[in-house]
């Protein structure tokens, strides 16, 4: 558990970075998150719609997000995680999740920071994003 003492404003949390995406990736995340949309398993309806292939599932990005965040810190420290999508995720890309601290503060005796969450591929910084968590 991180501890307040040890984490101050402009800090980065441990980066994490992922395996290039695959199809056989998006059709487990079909499965496991119910959005069976086309656009993310089936080439000729990406096509159709103007992309070049299919893309990622937005929700699998931020999971991935997620996963860094509670590398860090348990899940049941998390108070607020909030995400809005920047750019899609493509086959082939790999994604690294990164956060920075913005704001640490006391509140009821206990210590709370929150971070400024991003999650990036080669082409573009897909998610930008915030979280509230309770350091110790």
């Amino acid at each position: 558990m991180p501890k307040a003492a040890d984490w101050n404003i402009g800090d980065e949390l441990p980066v994490m970075t992922t395996e290039p995406l695959t199809r056989h990736a998006l059709a487990l995340y079909c499965g496991a998150s119910g959005d069976h949309n086309p656009i993310h398993v089936d080439f000729d309806y990406a096509k159709e719609a103007g992309l070049d292939d299919v893309i990622a599932h937005g929700m699998l990005s931020m999971g991935y997000l997620g996963k860094m965040l509670t590398n860090w810190i348990s899940q049941k420290q998390i108070r607020s995680y909030q995400a809005r999508f920047t750019a899609m995720m493509h086959i082939g890309e790999g994604i690294c999740c990164s956060g920075r601290i913005t704001n640490k503060w006391e509140e009821d005796g206990r210590w709370l920071a929150r971070i400024e969450l991003f999650a990036d591929t080669p082409q573009a910084q897909t998610i930008i994003g915030e979280a509230e968590v309770l350091l110790d």
